[in-house]
């Protein structure tokens, strides 16, 4: 039974992610990303912080704060303005699919930083995900690839904001790792994962709000239709909050590799939901490209 409930949770995280890029699309018809970050995840923090209060809370060293600092603002702020910027000129589909190469990116930051090993296998799987990406970007146009016309700026934030996201999370692990940034008195596995994410979200959260006072966000929620809220409430509360505590949950019972497998579905649950709400067609192109990187995450995933 608790391993049913860990798949469950799983499951529900990759569903609430991969139907994000939808919802942001959705949303960004009527307001502007610096308006939309800052209260999806302030949603997002409200939910962490009942789960953290129900939990067994305890303050992190202050000597932690400046890299909590820096995991918000890359993984929060920066992540959550290049994606959503991005998304204005991306489909959805897309975007997921060039998110997914995000292990790639982190194979490569662990061998040129960590000096982690890339094995002839992994640089294999490397090169694949990276034509994928490419065979996706640019729809299949051989005349476009060999001009080198290929993607659009918001393809390039895309691919930037998967880049930075395989920093954070090379930075998060060894957070996770080092006992000076778990909770003082104590605190192991998922609740100090959960409480990281906390200070992080809040970290970020508090980053973003400059952005939408500048540009007097609050004034284009007087005019949100019913369905943009929708998406926003769906992205603060299903995205930014359960997921998370989702994801975690999982993690506490299963390996993370077992875990990790569901990651694989994620650009697939986009293009389920992004065609018959967004209209974006699964072309033949598209899935061959969504395949190719399948494998080659697949391949850089194997030691």
């Amino acid at each position: 039974m608790k391993r049913f409930k860990s798949y469950y949770a799983v499951t529900m995280a990759v569903i609430f992610w991969g139907s994000s890029f939808v919802a942001t699309k959705i949303v960004l018809r009527e307001l502007n990303p610096t308006t939309i970050i800052p209260i999806r995840f302030g949603m997002g923090l409200l939910i962490l912080t009942v789960a953290n209060r129900r939990g067994n809370f305890r303050p992190i060293d202050l000597k932690a704060m400046p890299m909590l600092a820096l995991l918000g603002f890359l993984g929060i702020t920066l992540h959550a303005w290049l994606q959503a910027t991005g998304l204005k000129t991306v489909a959805a589909t897309v975007t997921a699919w060039v998110i997914a190469t995000i292990p790639v990116f982190v194979a490569l930051l662990g061998w040129a930083f960590l000096g982690e090993r890339l094995s002839l296998l992994r640089l294999g799987g490397i090169v694949l995900a990276a034509s994928g990406a490419v065979t996706v970007v640019s729809g299949g146009d051989l005349r476009a690839l060999l001009a080198g016309r290929v993607g659009t700026v918001g393809d390039i934030l895309i691919g930037i904001s998967a880049l930075n996201w395989a920093l954070f999370t090379v930075l998060s692990k060894r957070v996770l790792r080092s006992d000076a940034h778990r909770p003082t008195g104590g605190g192991t596995g998922q609740g100090h994962a959960i409480q990281m994410m906390l200070y992080v979200m809040a970290f970020g959260w508090i980053f973003s709000l400059p952005g939408m006072i500048l540009d007097k966000g609050w004034l284009a929620l007087q005019t949100l239709s019913s369905q943009g809220w929708w998406a926003l409430v769906f992205l603060g509360i299903a995205c930014s909050g359960l997921a998370y505590l989702f994801w975690y949950e999982a993690l506490d019972r299963i390996a993370a590799t077992q875990a990790g497998v569901f990651l694989y579905f994620e650009p697939l649950v986009t293009a389920v939901v992004a065609w018959p709400t967004l209209g974006e067609a699964i072309t033949g192109v598209i899935a061959l490209g969504g395949a190719a990187i399948l494998l080659g995450v697949w391949l850089v995933n194997q030691r």
